[in-house]
């Protein structure tokens, strides 16, 4: 991944996100309603999981300048561990939206009785914005796992080592990029509005 592509990756989450915000603004209680219907434990969980990642990340950067195959290969096999306890928990996310009728289609349905004066297809926006942006962000983390698993191999051919580096600390670099976007969509999605 060269500076375009992230740059590419930046304009694309940037326009789900500029959307999102045009959205909201016209559907604030709607939008209210939809979060309400997020978990906060599993959004918090998620973001300590990719915290965590992240400095499991860092660190296989670090331990790559200095040489440590073992330690590089350890530091990504937690990160991509991590990275896997995340997509379960979206999983479970998933899970509960489809068994609640949540899921924009056809067999949408808005009856929570604490929400009922808001439009049902106002939600509906809400929730196709959820998943088109958790999914997005899903995929490059399954994406971030495949390099993860490219870098390791590198690492045992030796490739890799404290002479060149550059394939870790560009892969790092993509999943604090990956980590960061999440760091958006936790607020966006699950926090702003719950005052109401």
């Amino acid at each position: 991944m060269c500076s375009s592509d992230l740059v590419q990756e930046i304009l694309f989450f940037g326009g789900l996100f500029g959307g999102y915000t045009v959205y909201r603004n016209l559907y604030i209680d709607a939008f209210t309603a939809g979060s309400h219907q997020l978990d906060i434990s599993w959004g918090a969980f998620n973001t300590v999981v990719l915290i965590g990642s992240s400095l499991t990340m860092a660190l296989a950067v670090r331990c790559a300048q200095k040489g440590e195959r073992n330690s590089i290969v350890c530091c990504l096999l937690v990160t991509i561990i991590l990275g896997f306890g995340f997509l379960g928990v979206k999983y479970i996310e998933y899970s509960h939206k489809w068994h609640d009728n949540l899921v924009p289609g056809s067999s949408f349905a808005w009856n929570n009785p604490e929400y009922l004066h808001v439009a049902g297809g106002q939600v509906k926006i809400f929730f196709s914005f959820y998943f088109v942006m958790t999914g997005m962000h899903a995929l490059h983390m399954v994406i971030g796992v495949g390099i993860m698993l490219w870098m390791i191999a590198k690492v045992r051919r030796n490739e890799i080592n404290e002479h060149y580096f550059t394939p870790i600390e560009i892969s790092g670099l993509y999943w604090h990029f990956v980590d960061i976007v999440w760091i958006f969509l936790f607020p966006l999605l699950y926090l702003i509005g719950r005052h109401h």
